[in-house]
Order: C-alpha cells, then sequence, then structure tokens
C-alpha cells in the first residue's frame, strides 16, 4: 500500500488521511510516473498474455527486486503496486485460470485450502524486524481472522526468525521502501497462502492503521483482490486493473459496486479502524 499525500493505496490517494497498498511512494508522485521510473526490463508478450488472461491491468506491469526478511532479493513481477509474483507462479496462475470454468467482494482463482491451520511469523531480526507496534498491529490482524465462527482457515502466530518453514511471515522492509508507506504480498498457490507480506514506512501511523495493512496483505496472502479493482476509487482514481472475470472473481453476497468501508480497498485512509466491515466477513465466509 502507499500513500498520496498522503495517498496511497492498498490507498490513500485523496489526502493525508489516504494510504495505498502497494510498492508506495509519497503524494508527490503519481502512479504512472512511478511505474514508468521502475521499469527497468521490458515485459515479455508471454507474461503480458498470461496476466490478461488472470485479468490483471496489463499497463502496470513491472520487474522490481523483492526484498526477503534476511536482506538477500530476487527478481520479481509487481501488479496493482501491492501483488508480486514470479514469472513461475504467474504462468501456473494463468494455466488454473484457462483449466477452471468458476465464475464466483473478489478473489482470484487460487485459495489456501480449506480447513487450514497457517502458521504465521512475525519477524524479529536485524534492520527488518517489526517494531513493537508493528508487532502488536500484526496480533491485532491475526485477531481479526480468528476470532470469525464460520470460517474454516485460522492463524497460529509466533515472533521470532525461524521462518522457513512457516506459511506466512511478516517482516518491516522500509530500508528498501524510503519514502513509502504500505505493504505488498503475492496470491496462495498449490493450497498454501502466499509467504512472505512486507510492509514498510508506518511508524508514523498508529497500531490501528497498522493493523489494517497487515489484515489487508493477508487478505491477498489467501486470495482476495481489491474491493475496488474496477476503479481504484479510494485511491482517488479512475483506473481498472483487471475486468471482472477469472482473475477477479465476484464474491456471493457481497457489493459489485463501490464499498467505502473495505479493509480490501486499494487505498486505506490514516483514520483506518483496521476491522473488517459485513462485506469483508461474508466474503471470508463464503470463501472458507
Amino acid at each position: 500500500m502507499r500513500i498520496l499525500k498522503f495517498g496511497l493505496i492498498g490507498a490513500f490517494c485523496l489526502s493525508l488521511s489516504l494510504v495505498s497498498c502497494s510498492k508506495d511512494e509519497d503524494t508527490t508522485t503519481t502512479p504512472e510516473n512511478n511505474e514508468t521510473a521502475n521499469i527497468t526490463k521490458e515485459i515479455p508478450e508471454a507474461v503480458k498474455e498470461a496476466a490478461e488472461t488472470l485479468e490483471l491491468n496489463t499497463n502496470f506491469i513491472r520487474y522490481d527486486d523483492f526484498y526477503f526478511p534476511d536482506g538477500t532479493s530476487e527478481e520479481r513481477l509487481f501488479f496493482e503496486e501491492d501483488i508480486t509474483m514470479t514469472e513461475a507462479q504467474l504462468f501456473q496462475l494463468a494455466k488454473l485460470a484457462k483449466d477452471a470454468n468458476q465464475g464466483r467482494q473478489y478473489s482470484t482463482f487460487n485459495l489456501v485450502s480449506q480447513g487450514r491451520n497457517i502458521s504465521i511469523i512475525g519477524y524479529t531480526g536485524g534492520n527488518q524486524a517489526l517494531s513493537s507496534k508493528e508487532q502488536t498491529g500484526l496480533q491485532w490482524a491475526v485477531n481479526n481472522y480468528n476470532r470469525l465462527s464460520g470460517v474454516s482457515i485460522s492463524f497460529t502466530l509466533t515472533f521470532g526468525t525461524d521462518y522457513q518453514n512457516k506459511d506466512m511471515v511478516v517482516y518491516n522492509n522500509t530500508v528498501n521502501n524510503p519514502g513509502g508507506a504500505g505493504g505488498s504480498a503475492g496470491f496462495p498457490s498449490n493450497g498454501l497462502p502466499n509467504k512472505f507480506v512486507q510492509i514498510y514506512g508506518l511508524s508514523g501511523y498508529d497500531t490501528n492503521v497498522n493493523e489494517h495493512v497487515i489484515t489487508h496483505e493477508i487478505g491477498h496472502s489467501v486470495g482476495f483482490r481489491h474491493t475496488d479493482w474496477f476503479s481504484r476509487q479510494s485511491c482517488g482514481q479512475n483506473t481498472n486493473e483487471g475486468s471482472s472475470g477469472v482473475g477477479a472473481v465476484h464474491i456471493d453476497g457481497t457489493p459489485t459496486g463501490y464499498d467505502p468501508t473495505s479493509i480490501m480497498l486499494a487505498c486505506f485512509s490514516a483514520n483506518a479502524s483496521g476491522e473488517f466491515n459485513a462485506n469483508d466477513i461474508t466474503a471470508l465466509r463464503d470463501l472458507y
């Protein structure tokens, strides 16, 4: 998510009270300018075709370094600002999309296996450690999911540095995202949630905003897309991330129009409560 002067999205693009949820920057930089500045490698046609199959917006794809908790990095594709995946993961999702006949707020094709208990760790080592406030935000985010009845997935939270055998690790990547605020994550694969959840630039925001960003990025990690993928209205934009279809599957019982209080909006407010709204809960119970 990012701030837009603040406007970020996952994001807050309208005022100092807005934040976004992808690779964040401050409000003086438009998403278009940001994407252009970060393009250092041409996007192959095969990647564009796979993104189109998933109905992701092919106008805003870039290759960039993705940093792990131990400081190492690998090249990944970035979509919609806060969605990241390797080429292999993209092609796997595209193949599943082509093979499926599903048409079910919005999710991706890949979901976490029903009934799974997800081991999640808050990283506490080195310069990518979560601060005390961020650790509390993570605890509150996990509580958001675990307190819901009628949802088959659950989370077991620990804190430390031994993340290799965990299903998900949440860590602070501010050192590699100077000037930004928000987070990034990927989508599930092979019945497992996305493993790496980054947050950054949130030290100046209260615990509720930290909770909001982490809950949002965990939402991507278990299969949710942005509620306003069709407009990014929460960021003060009129940009379609990708039309409704295999990559943005409507979830029964939730609105098809703009839902101004969803935790999965592309951008969030600096006054965010960090809590699910009723439609977010409906979506979780429908999928899980």
